[in-house]
Parts: structure tokens; C-alpha cells; sequence
């Protein structure tokens, strides 16, 4: 069965100053974009959006309206309007562009270490508040930091999530209700990105990788 695989960025272009260390290395050169962009195949690739970085309008967007090509934007509801990030205005707009709207909750916190009321809160009140702003129903989530368990699997089940977004590297079933997506950064040079929307459909994940996912599943 053909497995679609999923390249996620967060943002576009240099970092502004206040973003750490640590996120740095997930800003990728606007070249890099444009040219992964341009090289997708017609199916079986798809792009998401995390953190809803402003540079998902000033960069994302215009690439993906001249490709004629959609993906999910997954922003930070509690950001929203805060400099360097999307506003609500651009958020409807990236919606009437027919980009898929998703949750990545409120405040960016790892959802494992959150206690019950805490993960309700990020899971339903993000929903409601994009919900508010595009119009229509919010019924898919992607995990901060990649992270999750059997807990956090459970709520976004019971909060009514149709499919939920991991960082877990490798292909998914397409439609899966937990797929996994590839993280694209600067520590791998472009020309191995490039390779990679090359690699058959078919191509089977590492064993370390599903060894991964099914820890994750069942901790």
C-alpha cells in the first residue's frame, strides 16, 4: 500500500533574535523552501506548518499558491496576534486559500506533562478558538515537540480528533489516525531533502523508527 510522507516546517528564513537555541535549527533558508516546493512529486508528499510563525504567510503561502499546492498549518493558539506570529486575519486568510487548519493547542507545552483539567484545556479550547476564526470544524491536532503517550492518545480521541500529527520521522497509511511527519531542518543538507521526496512510496521505515512509534504508543 502506498504511505504518504509528511514534511513539516516551522519557520521560514532567518530566526528572529528571540527564538532559542534550541528552535534555531528548525528555520530553514527560504531557497530551501522554494526548492523543496518545487521538487514535490504530485502525490504522496504533503507539507504541515507548526507554531504558526508569521513566515507561514510571508513565505509558506505564496510558494504554495504558485505550485497550487494545499497543507495543514498547525499554529499556537495562545500566540496569535504576538510579534514575529500569525494573526487571526492571516489565519482566515490562509483558510480561504484552502489550507487545513489544525490545533497544536495554547501555549506549546509537552501535553505528557500536563494533568487531566490542563490537557483538556489545551486540546479544547484551542479548537474553539480556531473554530471561531475559520468558520468551520477543527478535527485535526498536531503533538508539540513530537510528544504524546497512551494518556494523551486517549483525550484527543474523547476531545473528537480525527486524526492526530506526531514528529516521529518516516511514512504513514495515508489517512492514518496518528501519522507520523518528518521534521525539515538545517542540520541535513538540502540535497539530501531533495533525495528524499525521490524515494519510492514503497520504501520501508527503519525498524529504529517503528520501534519508536510503538514505545510511544504504549508508555
Amino acid at each position: 500500500m502506498p504511505r504518504e510522507l509528511i514534511l513539516t516546517f516551522h519557520g521560514i528564513g532567518e530566526p528572529p533574535d528571540w527564538i532559542g537555541d534550541a528552535e534555531r535549527s528548525v528555520w530553514v533558508p527560504v531557497e530551501w523552501y522554494q526548492a523543496i516546493v518545487d521538487a514535490l512529486p504530485p502525490d504522496g508528499v504533503s507539507l504541515a506548518f507548526d507554531d504558526g510563525n508569521d513566515s507561514d504567510v510571508r513565505a509558506a503561502l505564496p510558494a504554495l499558491a504558485q505550485g497550487k499546492r494545499t497543507a495543514r498549518f498547525f499554529p499556537l493558539v495562545g500566540r496569535l496576534g504576538m510579534e514575529g506570529y500569525l494573526s487571526a486575519e492571516d489565519l482566515a486568510q490562509l483558510s480561504e486559500a484552502g489550507m487545513q487548519i489544525g490545533s497544536h493547542g495554547v501555549a506549546h507545552r509537552d501535553w505528557r506533562t500536563l494533568d487531566d483539567g490542563e490537557l483538556e484545556e489545551e486540546l479544547s479550547a484551542s479548537r474553539r478558538t480556531l473554530a471561531g476564526i475559520v468558520g468551520s470544524e477543527i478535527v485535526t491536532a498536531a503533538c508539540p515537540f513530537g510528544s504524546y503517550d497512551r494518556r494523551v492518545l486517549r483525550a484527543l480521541r474523547a476531545a473528537g480528533y480525527r486524526r492526530v500529527f506526531t514528529s516521529d520521522g518516516g511514512r504513514s497509511r495515508p489517512g492514518a489516525w496518528l501519522s507520523s511527519r518528518t521534521t525539515v531542518h538545517r542540520d541535513r543538507p538540502l540535497q539530501e531533502w531533495l533525495q528524499l521526496l525521490r524515494t519510492p512510496q514503497a520504501e520501508r521505515d527503519s525498524l529504529l523508527s517503528l520501534g519508536k512509534r510503538i514505545y510511544k504508543r504504549v508508555r
